[in-house]
């Protein structure tokens, strides 16, 4: 398909067709970055995407375990009900 750049204010921009925008499930908004001289449009991620994947990851090779140990006082003792 063939278009031509237009302007818009002061950017310039590119329509796309519907057939397009529904093939690709892409909506209001999306990324958009240069790769060479080809740009490339992306749905926009959720701002946790991924994240449960890397979750997995980190499991499996035993990379989730806790930082500091805990570390027991008196209000987990007696304040705290567990």
């Amino acid at each position: 398909m063939r278009t031509r750049i237009v302007r818009i204010g002061n950017s310039q921009g590119v329509r796309i067709a519907k057939h397009l925008l529904d093939q690709t499930g892409l909506r209001e908004e999306v990324e958009i970055e240069a790769e060479g001289n080809h740009l490339v449009i992306r749905p926009l991620a959720g701002p946790r995407a991924g994240w449960k994947e890397a979750f997995q990851a980190m499991a499996q090779v035993g990379d989730d375990e806790m930082l500091d140990d805990f570390v027991a006082n008196r209000w987990d003792a007696e304040e705290w009900q567990w």
